[in-house]
């Protein structure tokens, strides 16, 4: 998730800004993104059942977080053209509510990869639970250099992931090579409103709150750099779409879900209940001022 504000920057909010663009220059325990390693049980006390960690879809009046959350997945798998059997990569699959929706809902093949070791027993577990553990595969890595089981996807997905990349380009070009022709790419980041904002909010302290305490390493983008990364890799660009309101509505249920279960939130991690809380207010503060949150979609045409 990745959020940020005037004062912040899918996974899994706000993401941490960092301006390196050479993996060389993460620090290595920053590179973890420690916080998606976290005890599972409290991410399971403020987010939706499927433990989405990215913006649902507030599109229908009275959405509860679960349902907004399920009419985000239906959307991505539209603007993917995602059809029955398709094969389909989710790079940052978080707690795997994408892939197993996809597996479950769309007899989609799925393989999603994520750095954080506790997110995949977790997914192996759910999706045997839920009947698709032959259609689910997880790789532990970095998407950047990670193996990844052959053959081209017909779809490839970064909700809330590419904030952890530093090269852009090399990612996006990394994600066309694995698409077939005709393929879609889905990307849905928290963007600055512009390359001013990023000048002057980067170093404000709730970024550096969420750059030390909460992610490790990231660095928060204009949607023009995405947009240009896709284009310099080859891309094709589909449709650009705002989602700003629907992410603030997702963080406003996530902090009702943190008041309400913050004393068994204490009880597994002591003090993780106001850190959650001071950070999803950080990462409401700024939107529409500093920060936007988009979808983009581009396709391999060529």
């Amino acid at each position: 998730m990745s959020t940020a504000t005037s004062a912040d920057a899918g996974t899994a909010g706000p993401a941490a800004a960092t301006q390196a663009t050479d993996p060389a220059q993460v620090p290595e325990t920053a590179q973890t993104n420690q916080h998606y390693d976290l005890d599972p049980r409290i991410f399971g006390l403020f987010l939706d059942p499927m433990r989405k960690y990215s913006a649902g879809y507030y599109r229908e009046p009275d959405l509860t977080l679960a349902e907004a959350q399920v009419a985000k997945l239906r959307f991505v798998a539209d603007r993917l053209g995602l059809s029955k059997g398709d094969r389909l990569l989710d790079v940052g699959c978080g707690w795997g509510a994408l892939i197993l929706f996809m597996a479950q809902e769309y007899a989609a093949r799925v393989v999603g990869i994520s750095p954080a070791g506790n997110q995949h027993s977790y997914i192996a577990q759910r999706a045997g639970e839920l009947g698709v553990a032959g259609r689910v595969t997880t790789v532990q890595g970095h998407f950047e250099h990670a193996a990844l089981p052959a053959g081209r996807f017909d779809a490839v997905t970064m909700l809330g992931s590419i904030v952890h990349m530093p090269d852009l380009v090399h990612v996006m070009r990394r994600a066309r090579s694995l698409l077939r022709r005709g393929g879609r790419y889905y990307v849905s980041e928290t963007c600055f409103r512009n390359a001013a904002a990023r000048d002057e909010f980067d170093r404000r302290t709730g970024t550096e709150f969420v750059r030390q305490s909460i992610f490790g390493w990231g660095d928060m983008r204009p949607l023009s750099d995405l947009v240009r990364a896709a284009e310099d890799a080859g891309f094709s660009v589909v449709s650009v779409e705002d989602l700003t309101e629907d992410y603030r509505r997702t963080i406003d249920d996530w902090l009702v879900n943190v008041d309400a279960s913050a004393e068994a939130i204490e009880r597994i991690r002591p003090g993780m209940a106001p850190t959650l809380r001071r950070y999803l207010e950080v990462a409401n503060a700024g939107w529409g001022y500093t920060t936007k949150h988009y979808a983009l979609v581009c396709q391999r045409s060529r």
